[in-house]
C-alpha cells in the first residue's frame, strides 16, 4: 500500500475532515518524536499506511461490537488509540505508563478536542472501570501475557483486537494452553505478512 492509496483509503471511509484533523496529528506526533522516541524516525515516511491504515483498519473490525468504550492498551504515541478516538464515536481510554507520553496524548486529546482520557498508569493498576467494549494492544506484548493483564476488566462480550505480524498463529498456539475463546486471524490491510488477532470469550482454562 503506497502512501497515496492509503490516505485514499481513509477518505474512502470517513471523508476529508476525518483526514484533516488525522494530518494535525500527525503533525504533533512527529514534532514529537524529536523529544521522545514515539515511532521509528524510519517510518515517517510511511506514516499513512504503516500506523494510520494500521491502526484505523481496527474500526471495521469492531463493527459488530457491543455498545461502550475501547481501551487502548501501551497506546505510546496514540497508536491505534488516538486514531481510533478520531475516527470512531466511541469513548477511548488509553493506557501508558511513561508519564511523557502520556502528557503527550493528553495535549493530542485537548487540542483536538477528542472524547477520550489517559490513564498514566499499568493496566494492572487501573482500578475500576466499566468493562470496554473493546481492547486493543499494538506492538506492546505477547498475545497471553495481553490477556493476562486486562482479563479482569472484559466480560464476555468483549472484543479484543490484536496486531500481531507475523507472530500470530504462534502465539495463539501459545495462549490457548491458557485461556478458552474463540481466537481467529484477520490479515492486515497494509501487509501481506501482516495479521490481527480478534479474540472473544475470552476466559482462563
Amino acid at each position: 500500500m503506497t502512501e497515496q492509496d492509503a490516505r485514499q483509503w481513509i477518505v474512502d471511509r470517513w471523508g476529508d475532515t476525518a483526514v484533516a484533523r488525522l494530518e494535525c496529528y500527525i503533525a504533533m506526533l512527529v514534532a514529537e518524536n524529536e523529544r521522545q522516541n514515539l515511532i521509528a524516525s524510519s517510518t515517517i515516511k510511511s506514516i499513512w499506511s504503516r500506523h494510520l491504515v494500521d491502526s484505523a483498519q481496527l474500526i471495521g473490525l469492531a463493527s459488530d461490537a457491543p455498545e461502550g468504550a475501547w481501551l487502548d492498551i501501551g497506546s505510546g504515541g496514540g497508536l491505534p488509540g488516538i486514531v481510533v478516538a478520531i475516527l470512531s464515536d466511541r469513548a477511548v481510554d488509553l493506557v501508558e505508563p511513561r508519564r511523557k507520553r502520556a502528557e503527550f496524548l493528553s495535549q493530542v486529546i485537548a487540542d483536538l478536542g477528542l472524547n477520550a482520557a489517559v490513564h498514566a498508569s499499568k493496566v494492572e493498576n487501573l482500578g475500576d472501570i466499566a468493562p470496554p467494549a473493546i481492547i486493543s494492544a499494538r506492538a506492546v506484548a505477547r498475545l497471553s501475557a495481553i490477556l493476562q493483564a486486562a482479563q479482569r476488566y472484559a466480560v464476555a462480550s468483549t472484543l479484543w483486537l490484536l496486531p500481531k505480524g507475523r507472530s500470530a498463529s504462534e502465539e495463539i498456539g501459545e495462549a490457548r494452553k491458557q485461556w478458552r475463546g474463540v481466537f481467529h486471524v484477520e490479515h492486515s490491510v497494509t501487509a501481506r505478512d501482516s495479521n490481527i488477532v480478534v479474540v472473544r470469550g475470552v476466559s482462563r482454562r
